[in-house]
């Protein structure tokens, strides 16, 4: 396969990149930050520029961030001048180090590095010079966004099947575009219903305290025509008990085998009230976000800065400045209030200690038998 050509194919149907790689060994990505307000689009050489950009959320959701992470290790490869194997692959698990301090939560960012190393060292097993490992490394930089476009429009059409035409759907934080490299999860799968001709209404919780869902998902649906309401995140138990959602649709930055669900601050909130009133409550997220080795609730939880809570995006203070504040940025939802989890690969429902590792093992022997 043509990556190059394949990844061009499939940008050319998005109407938002948010990320790319540039031939000459440049990162641009869309600065989320300054949605709705502003498109500036940011540009770095260096993999510390892109760990930073990580990390200050001007590139953030899961497979956005895997995608950044697999490409500020094709950063680092690219411009090392190492003269040898040995000193590039050291370079390289340097780069991975400062990748991997950037945000805990989100399992694709050490799913992508991970998957970069295990590139490089393969290819350095073979290698006459540094040249061939870093053709190798960015080569899997590149496959890792394909094949995160790739997912997200199969999540896509697979999930298409669970909407019926009128839902009334309610998704919370970010999941389109915005947070992957360039269609989206939850957003991908009502982009994918819209495309087949239902018709959906969103309503969409404006997600305090960054407001991913009232700038970034608002402006996304806006963008492409797609009806939405904004809502607060407390009205949701309000807009439930009136009958007003059909179902729930969120994506995920870590899943466990037995399908606890990290995702941002207030969806396990949204799940405890849609299981009250009934509601079907969907994960849409892809492989890349299942964490093999972990189960139960003990999900790496980010706490940020004070500020994000004692501020409006940092412009309007907007109580006592010495307050003190907690601020994790993500929770985790139980398996038992999860209707389903959608990935590329099909969909998982309960037991998920069952259904995820079988689909996981249905992916190895698929990318074995394709690689074979």
């Amino acid at each position: 396969m043509d990556v190059d050509k394949r990844l061009e194919e499939l940008k050319s149907r998005l109407k938002i990149r948010p990320i790319e790689w540039l031939e000459d060994g440049r990162v641009r990505w869309l600065d989320v930050r300054l949605i709705p307000w502003e498109e500036v689009y940011r540009e770095t050489r260096d993999y510390r520029r892109l760990a930073q950009a990580i990390r200050d959320m001007e590139i953030r959701g899961a497979p956005a961030i895997g995608v950044a992470a697999a490409f500020g290790m094709a950063l680092a490869a690219y411009h090392s001048r190492a003269s040898t194997v040995e000193e590039l692959l050291a370079e390289l698990e340097k780069a991975a180090e400062v990748l991997r301090d950037t945000r805990p939560t989100a399992y694709n960012l050490f799913w992508a590095i991970d998957r970069v190393l295990r590139a490089a060292r393969e290819a350095a097993r073979s290698a006459s010079s540094p040249s061939e490992v870093k053709d190798a490394v960015v080569l899997e930089a590149k496959k890792i966004m394909l094949e995160d476009i790739e997912a997200n429009m199969a999540m896509g059409r697979i999930g298409a099947k669970l909407v019926q035409d009128g839902d009334r759907i309610l998704t919370h934080c970010n999941t389109g575009a915005l947070a992957t490299a360039g269609y989206g999860t939850a957003l991908g799968v009502i982009r994918a219903a819209v495309e087949e001709g239902k018709e959906v209404h969103v309503i969409a919780t404006e997600t305090r305290p960054l407001l991913q869902g009232a700038r970034l998902t608002v402006w996304e649906l806006v963008k492409e025509g797609i009806d939405v309401t904004l809502i607060t995140d407390n009205m949701v138990g309000y807009v439930m008990s009136k009958g007003l959602v059909d179902k729930v649709f969120v994506g995920a930055d870590r899943i466990t085998v037995d399908g606890y669900v990290a995702n941002k601050i207030g969806t396990y909130t949204i799940a405890v009230v849609a299981h009250r009133h009934g509601i079907p409550f969907y994960v849409v997220a892809p492989t890349s976000t299942i964490d093999p080795n972990l189960r139960g609730p003990g999900i790496p939880i980010e706490e940020r800065s004070p500020d994000e809570v004692r501020t409006v995006l940092g412009k309007l203070v907007i109580t006592v400045p010495e307050v003190k504040v907690y601020n994790p940025a993500f929770d985790v939802t139980p398996p038992e209030l999860v209707t389903a989890i959608i990935t590329e690969e099909g969909i998982a429902v309960r037991p998920f200690e069952v259904s995820i590792p079988r689909m996981l093992e249905s992916k190895r022997k698929r990318v074995e038998g394709k690689e074979g």
